[in-house]
């Protein structure tokens, strides 16, 4: 199974930056977004991250050129028919997921591999809205794309072993590095994270310590390159929070109950950097 063309659904923070890499690594893409407004905003982060890469000598104008020669953009999901894996990256809603998953399998080809960025949902649950659960798997990139090492790859309970071997080759391709996970809420990353940057939020709501304190001491006395409440305002606490949440919702475990903190900031819309204000004020 060789991997040449890859198809992107959804282009925001995730989808742009899977896009751009597969470019910049070699591979034709095409991007799929739900409306002319969405494709250009998507063209714009792409393209603006790819000209910031080149200012700062990080790619040359050929390379440059050549990656965006391999892009192109789309509304129309029957263009991604061709590819041969298919990434999406659309918001976090299983519903949803499995509405993009059906379509997918009724317009890709055979052989094609179909692929999730999800950073918490069951991977059988997405893969049962197709005929070709052995096709299915999680690939969970990590923001921001270009720069970050890792993929975690989760394989579905009827996921093949060659679609894991083409996708872990495919990571690979892309330069980084690939661990692997059974399809358990938050898999390996979020499994431990979620429950570290909760206690954080716990210990800021609870008086224990104040915000520029908890992230000195992890900064400090852990060797983090950043605190908790810093890097779940990276995160996104809306992500975070709806991480918690499925973690809960199939655990039951009070370790992934998210604080009542963290639940009235994404309600008041502080989630984070992507919002101007979190933890952090970013305005």
């Amino acid at each position: 199974m060789t991997i040449n063309k890859v198809g992107v659904i959804g282009s925001g923070l995730m989808g742009s930056g899977i896009a751009e890499q597969s470019a910049r690594c070699g591979f034709d893409v095409v991007v799929r977004e739900i409306n002319p407004e969405a494709v250009e905003a998507g063209q714009k982060r792409i393209f603006g991250s790819m000209t910031r890469g080149l200012e700062r000598g990080k790619m040359t104008q050929e390379a440059h050129d050549e990656a965006v020669a391999r892009l192109s953009f789309t509304t129309e999901v029957e263009a991604l028919a061709d590819c041969d894996i298919i990434i999406e990256a659309a918001t976090e809603n299983m519903a949803l997921k499995k509405e993009i998953f059906a379509d997918l399998d009724r317009l890709a080809k055979a052989d094609a591999i179909l692929a999730t960025n999800t950073s918490s949902l069951s991977i059988a649950e997405i893969a049962a809205a197709t005929s070709r659960p052995d096709k299915v798997l999680g690939i969970h990139f990590f923001n921001p794309v270009p720069v970050m090492p890792l993929i975690e790859y989760v394989r579905g309970l009827l996921t093949s072993d060659e679609t894991m071997a083409a996708a872990r080759q495919f990571g690979a391709d892309l330069g980084k590095q690939t661990v692997e996970s059974q399809d358990r809420p938050g898999f390996i990353v979020n499994r431990l994270l979620i429950p570290y940057a909760l206690d954080a939020i716990r210990i800021l709501e609870e008086g224990v310590a104040t915000r520029d304190d908890i992230d000195l001491g992890i900064k400090l006395g852990l060797a983090h390159p950043m605190g908790p409440l810093t890097l779940s305002d990276f995160v996104g606490l809306d992500t975070l929070l709806f991480i918690a949440d499925a973690m809960y919702d199939e655990f039951k475990d009070p370790r992934y109950a998210a604080p009542p903190l963290l639940r009235r900031m994404v309600t008041a819309g502080y989630h984070g950097r992507k919002t101007g204000k979190g933890f952090y004020d970013y305005s």
